[in-house]
């Protein structure tokens, strides 16, 4: 998948308009100054508005299901804008609503 790199600073989402947030980042490459994501990294959901319910619950977390396929930082894909992520418990998408414009990879 190509796209531009997700680094720290990037907007990231859950479809409920939750903040995700990164639970590490990659030390080793950096795009304007910021860490980037690898897709094993899982990410963490605050203030996902679905209502929980007995039938379903928040965005708690989300993990990236697909990431660069050339480029790569300890052996492992980054994220970049068009990857896709999961959330549980819901099932979700990501949504990466805006990141740096210069650097991409494929």
């Amino acid at each position: 998948m190509a796209g531009f790199l997700v680094h720290a600073g990037a907007q990231v989402l859950c479809s409920h308009a939750g903040q995700a947030t990164p639970t590490a980042l990659n030390l080793r490459v950096l795009v304007g100054g910021q860490k980037t994501i690898l897709i094993s990294t899982a990410y963490v959901v605050a203030g996902c508005a679905l209502p929980s319910s007995p039938a379903n619950s928040p965005c708690v977390t989300a993990q990236w299901m697909s990431g660069s396929q050339r480029v790569t930082s300890n052996g492992q894909p980054l994220v970049v804008q068009s990857s896709t992520a999961i959330c549980a418990p819901t099932g979700t998408p990501l949504i990466i609503a805006d990141t740096q414009k210069r650097v991409s990879a494929i």
